[in-house]
């Protein structure tokens, strides 16, 4: 119960973490950083206290991880379910060795010609 608890959990914050990381505008952003107005900020830019959606994204992400490394240690310690039919032995028939029969009017491979024109009617009607 509690597995499937985590499972639906995950993926609830997983979408909410793609959703806020989407929403959010990127530092580069404005106009005026194109132009060199964002000069005085340092080489990552100045973050400040950071803002609702920052800390709501550090949340979620927290959270994914967190509940990332619970699902994995519930998955390592599970064990796996035995079917119930993998234990009885079913014996397997044994099949007879079918006999190859080759009747005696097939001809052989030395009586039957390559050709046509190897067989004795074919030559007499060959022109010379």
């Amino acid at each position: 119960m509690l597995y499937e608890i985590l499972l639906v959990s995950y993926l609830v914050v997983a979408l909410m973490l793609i959703g806020f990381v989407l929403i959010q505008q990127g530092k580069g952003a404005d106009m005026g950083a194109s132009f060199g107005a964002g000069g005085s900020n340092t080489v990552f830019g100045s973050s400040g206290s950071g803002n609702f959606m920052t800390r709501t994204t550090a949340v979620l992400a927290s959270l994914f991880f967190f509940i990332s490394l619970m699902i994995g240690s519930m998955s390592v310690n599970k064990e796996e379910a035995v079917d119930g039919f993998q234990n009885i032995d079913i014996p397997i028939e044994q099949v007879m060795p079918v006999e190859r029969v080759i009747p005696s009017d097939i001809p052989s491979s030395e009586s039957v010609p390559a050709s046509p024109e190897d067989t004795p009617e074919a030559a007499s009607d060959i022109p010379n």
